[in-house]
């Protein structure tokens, strides 16, 4: 052997150098760290300043008829917001030319997706791919392949309005949501069995994942044109300056009977059987190229 492999330790005299490279080490190792804290800050604000745009009938005095006119401009008083997020995730986390490929072939992929499917009768086959990639990514990954989903389908498709930057914050939210989820530790990997019980227990999480991301994005998307979907006096309506909890029980009632029951509904069906059938195939496939570290 040699002689540096039998010296002890404290009469090497590396050892000074060694000492000495350890701090820089932890420090190159805590850049990524205060990196991955200072975008979360980013886009949890960004996702605060979105809740309070969908959820402002429940807490601002308006008038259907100004409200009308004022969400355009809270729409695209959004949209700063989500390109100063997206520019500082992709400048600080999305580093690699692996990750930005990826980024960009998912979105091109959920896009297509999205057009071909456009949503017709509550199917929005997107939620599929949304979910599926949040989970093996992680939250941030998700959340940004839910917002560059719909910018890039909104564009080719022509479908770009006020509507727009509440349906990218919404989906964004349904890929983060996936990356949230529990895991579990591999114990079983040389059990095929039990890899087969915890593959199942996956795709059954995933589903039923699915399944209450399907109805919560339906509710938070009917937040943003109820005040002014329908008119004055009825069970239904937003009445301006009313209590919240009246006014809440007037858009539960709006959206059980004009979306929850029909295209929430759907909606929670396809992407049920697309997780169910295309699932373990696409969770492997994302697998084989894991990103790395995934946050």
């Amino acid at each position: 052997m040699s002689e540096i492999s039998t010296a002890a330790p404290g009469n090497s005299s590396d050892a000074p150098a060694d000492r000495r490279a350890r701090p820089s080490r932890r420090t190159d190792r805590a850049r990524p760290r205060r990196s991955i804290r200072w975008t979360s800050w980013i886009l949890g604000g960004g996702s605060l300043l979105a809740v309070a745009a969908f959820a402002w009938p429940f807490f601002v005095g308006a008038v259907p008829a100004d409200a009308q006119v004022a969400v355009p401009i809270v729409a695209f008083a959004l949209i700063p917001a989500l390109i100063v997020a997206l520019a500082l995730t992709l400048d600080r986390e999305m580093y690699t030319a692996k990750t930005v490929a990826l980024l960009g072939v998912l979105s091109a992929v959920g896009a297509a997706v999205r057009i071909a499917g456009a949503g017709v009768g509550g199917v929005e086959a997107v939620f599929v791919l949304l979910i599926l990639a949040g989970r093996v990514y992680g939250a941030r990954f998700g959340f940004l392949l839910g917002l560059l989903t719909i910018a890039v389908s909104s564009l080719l498709w022509g479908g770009f309005g006020p509507w727009t930057p509440f349906q990218m914050f919404a989906c964004g939210w349904v890929g983060a949501g996936a990356g949230l989820l529990p895991r579990w530790q591999n114990a079983t990997r040389q059990n095929s069995s039990g890899q087969r019980i915890r593959a199942t227990r996956e795709i059954l999480l995933l589903a039923a994942y699915g399944v209450v991301a399907s109805y919560l994005f339906g509710l938070v998307m009917n937040l943003w044109f109820w005040p002014f979907a329908v008119g004055s006096g009825t069970d239904i309506s937003y009445t301006a300056g009313a209590d919240p909890g009246q006014n809440l029980a007037s858009f539960a009632l709006y959206s059980l009977v004009t979306s929850t029951l029909t295209w929430d509904t759907v909606r929670a069906i396809t992407t049920v059987v697309g997780i169910a059938l295309v699932g373990p195939a696409v969770l492997a496939a994302l697998r084989r190229a894991r990103l790395s570290p995934r946050r």
